[in-house]
């Protein structure tokens, strides 16, 4: 996408102008978006997004600028703005590019420079449509929604790395709303991966929509969920959004570095029981947070945060290790060219343990089941959050009882990692959109079903 002189012009260019690294991100993104609202296409909407992103280190100080053109006096014009306040003596020499090509590991087939498929999708999300609404006379509306995204980058920097990769994603959802004397309730379904459309051979329409329209009747007849300190089952798959936010974001350099994560001094101490053993993991194949290399050129890689409550690994990117003295991990991410890399998570998950939903739940007197989790709030640093659960039920004497309402979770990650007592067996992923510092990324979630034994619940009843 860039010519190799123009790269090498540019980056000599900024190590003459002292330098200790330079770094060119090019990239190219497309993206189709399919929506319809219950059994009418809403919109149907497509672009391509192209630009270049330069990155210049000093010392432990980062510049970084971006462009939409690849002419060689603009890169070059960016590189003496960003090093005008900065300017010495050549301290760095370039290495002659090495250009080097990592084998995929996320093969897709029907990718959007091929067909965008769009037929194909909306019959997908009608049909998904009709599930929904069959369901019950409640289903009121469905919001139907398909995602792809094929991205190119292309990476120099002044070490000699010279590399390409190709990214396809693609991400398909339906919410359901059920309806009913003034009440209103949701229930939403999902999934993705680093693949094409051929996703869809795995995509049931009828298990789609009958599984939102479930959640939304559901909880159109759940009751206020009450109060107290009590233990919480956490159900498996997107349940993981604790785990990632509340303790994930506190194992990457970007918060670690600055010693603004209450773990940055814990490495090799016990920060959770001795049951949890958590990894991030971006090899795992065409899974939605998988990545070939990360977003400065480095094959990604499996990472063990934590084994058998032992912290063992943060996740770095090259200026978390420059800072923190860790070995990188593949995990310098980005949401795009406008963006400098930062430590991010990719597939990040709690393992299975060989527990069952019946033995957890047979264990608690009074407390909650967390079936489902939602968004919330986390304070950076500490991992305090406030979690909602999208569907929950009411424990008592070990049976489930009915399904509760406006339910959250408040505590800290760290607290809750010391008190989860059981996990299951019934291991899954989730797909999701993670924000930090560089921007917005496709990151997985995940756990097997878990018993928390000691949390604060928010509730009205």
């Amino acid at each position: 996408m860039l010519n190799s002189q123009t790269a090498e012009s540019v980056i000599d260019h900024a190590l003459s102008l002292g330098a200790d690294f330079a770094e060119l991100f090019v990239e190219k993104n497309a993206t189709n978006v399919v929506s319809t609202l219950s059994d009418e296409v809403q919109s149907v909407e497509s672009g391509i997004n192209f630009g270049i992103g330069l990155r210049l280190v000093y010392g432990s100080k980062v510049l970084y600028g971006y462009t939409n053109k690849t002419d060689q006096d603009e890169l070059l014009r960016i590189a003496s703005v960003l090093a005008a306040k900065d300017l010495r003596d050549p301290v760095s020499t370039k290495n002659a590019f090495n250009c080097s090509q990592i084998p995929d590991i996320h093969p897709a087939r029907k990718i959007l420079s091929l067909d965008a498929e769009i037929e194909s999708k909306i019959a997908y999300l009608m049909a998904a449509d009709q599930a929904a609404r069959a369901a019950g006379n409640q289903i009121s509306q469905t919001r139907g929604n398909c995602l792809q995204r094929e991205q190119r980058v292309e990476i120099f920097n002044s070490d000699g790395l010279h590399t390409t990769d190709s990214r396809n994603y693609i991400r398909s959802s339906l919410t359901a709303v059920a309806s009913e004397g003034g009440e209103q309730a949701t229930g939403s379904w999902n999934d993705g991966g680093l693949l094409g459309w051929e996703i869809e051979a795995g995509l049931d329409p009828q298990k789609t929509g009958e599984e939102a329209a479930r959640q939304a009747l559901v909880n159109l007849t759940a009751k206020p969920c009450p109060s107290g300190r009590m233990p919480v089952i956490i159900g498996n798959g997107f349940g993981g959004v604790i785990f990632h936010e509340a303790c994930g974001h506190l194992l990457e350099t970007t918060s670690v570095a600055k010693k603004a994560s209450v773990f940055h001094d814990q490495m090799g101490e016990m920060i959770a029981s001795p049951i949890v053993n958590a990894v991030d993991d971006g090899t795992m194949a065409n899974e939605w947070g998988s990545i070939n290399i990360d977003d400065e050129g480095m094959p990604t890689q499996r990472t063990q945060l934590i084994k058998d409550g032992q912290l063992i690994n943060f996740l770095t990117d090259r200026i978390g290790a420059q800072q923190t003295g860790y070995a990188r991990s593949g995990s310098g991410r980005r949401e795009s060219y406008k963006f400098a890399p930062a430590s991010r998570m990719r597939n990040t998950f709690i393992e299975p343990g060989e527990d069952s939903i019946d033995d957890m739940i047979a264990s608690i007197d009074k407390g909650i089941y967390a079936s489902h989790m939602g968004g919330g709030s986390v304070q950076p640093g500490t991992g305090e959050f406030n979690f909602a659960v999208t569907e929950g039920y009411y424990i008592e004497n070990g049976k489930i009882q009915h399904p509760v309402k406006a339910a959250t979770l408040i505590s800290t990650g760290p607290k809750v990692l010391k008190v989860i007592s059981m996990i299951g067996q019934d291991f899954s992923l989730a797909c999701g959109m993670c924000g930090s510092i560089s921007g917005a990324v496709p990151t997985t979630v995940g756990q097997a079903t878990l018993k928390v034994d000691d949390i604060l619940v928010g509730g009205n009843a």
